[in-house]
């Protein structure tokens, strides 16, 4: 039902909860997200999660030395008002800097089906300062056949700007886009845990055509 880095709005009820369970210094970021109706995000499950609930998070804007404080909740299924898939690269790239945005606007006219995660998601969605000059662009890239894939890691690749990310595949598990390249084993990332698998695997999730 959920996916890593969905968006979560929570009814009024869970946040209660979620503020009720929350540790010494966390309230304050908790109220903020909950009085602005920000969205949390879905993270992967954790080990003995109880049944009907989705592990989720959020994240901070960097403090002056650069840490990005992270808080981890959790919520009943029943206490979620609204999912959303991540933002579109279109939607989230007007948050990016000035001299990102000639070769921004060149991967979105690509059509590529590429979603915007971590800091330059977060700085779209809330306004605040998320990007940095250290600042990596965090894409989540869905091909659904291989001459997809092959093209747009092609592109990806001649790309002057920082890029980071994964890809997903459709069956929902991901891989991170720099451990991909030559190999043939690769550490997976699904909805409950990771593990090692090898590429033809993947690939074989992926139409022919």
């Amino acid at each position: 039902m959920y996916s890593r880095h969905d968006m979560v709005w929570l009814t009024g009820r869970g946040w209660d909860a979620a503020l009720a369970r929350a540790l010494p210094g966390q309230h304050g970021a908790m109220e903020q997200w909950k009085q602005q109706g920000w969205p949390v995000v879905v993270r992967r499950d954790e080990a003995g999660a109880a049944p009907g609930t989705v592990s989720l998070g959020l994240a901070m804007p960097p403090d002056a030395v650069g840490v990005k404080r992270r808080i981890a909740l959790h919520a009943l299924e029943s206490d979620v008002a609204e999912t959303a898939p991540p933002l579109s690269l279109s939607d989230a790239a007007h948050a990016a800097p000035a001299h990102w945005r000639p070769d921004l606007s060149a991967l979105v006219r690509s059509g590529l089906p590429l979603r915007a995660f971590g800091s330059l998601a977060l700085q779209a969605i809330t306004g605040q300062g998320y990007l940095t000059a250290k600042s990596d662009i965090d894409l989540l890239f869905h091909p659904r056949t291989r001459a997809t894939l092959d093209a747009g890691l092609a592109l990806m690749a001649a790309s002057a700007l920082p890029l980071d990310g994964e890809i997903v595949f459709p069956s929902g598990d991901a891989v991170a886009w720099k451990e991909w390249a030559g190999a043939e084993r690769v550490l997976v990332k699904g909805a409950a845990a990771v593990r090692l698998a090898p590429v033809a695997e993947l690939l074989a999730t992926l139409e022919d055509a």
